[in-house]
């Protein structure tokens, strides 16, 4: 079985609600939701959990696929990632180029119409489904 990492973004006081929306949608692969507060903004949640990949996921403006760096705890998108390379190898992408993934420790790498975003974060809760 094959898995895909979702992230779903909510305030404090739509928490329990997206939780239970979470719960009913999906089939949470390893029964666990982890949640993580935007150090900057300590009302923003995200939540993180695995479900079975599937090739008829739509993302939409709460919800998105994102990859995980287990050493560094580091959430991130392909695109953000691709942004960070450029970032830190003068304005060049290169696929082979080694990210300083320190840097972005404890952080969910994003892209806006700015560029790179970076929200560090810290774990809020786990959840158990």
């Amino acid at each position: 079985m094959k898995t895909q990492l979702l992230c779903t973004f909510c305030t404090k006081q739509d928490f329990d609600d997206t939780i239970q929306l979470i719960s009913m949608a999906s089939e949470i692969v390893f029964n666990k939701i982890y949640v993580f507060e935007n150090v900057d903004d300590s009302n923003s949640l995200i939540s993180t959990y695995n479900v079975e990949k599937t090739e008829d996921f739509i993302q939409n403006n709460k919800t998105m696929a994102i990859h995980r760096k287990k050493e560094t705890n580091t959430l991130y998108t392909i695109n953000a990632l691709n942004e960070a390379i450029r970032k830190e190898n003068n304005g060049i992408l290169d696929k082979s180029y080694s990210l300083n993934w320190e840097s972005y420790r404890n952080s969910l790498l994003l892209t806006n119409d700015a560029g790179l975003n970076v929200i560090r974060t810290k774990l809020y809760k786990i959840i158990n489904v």
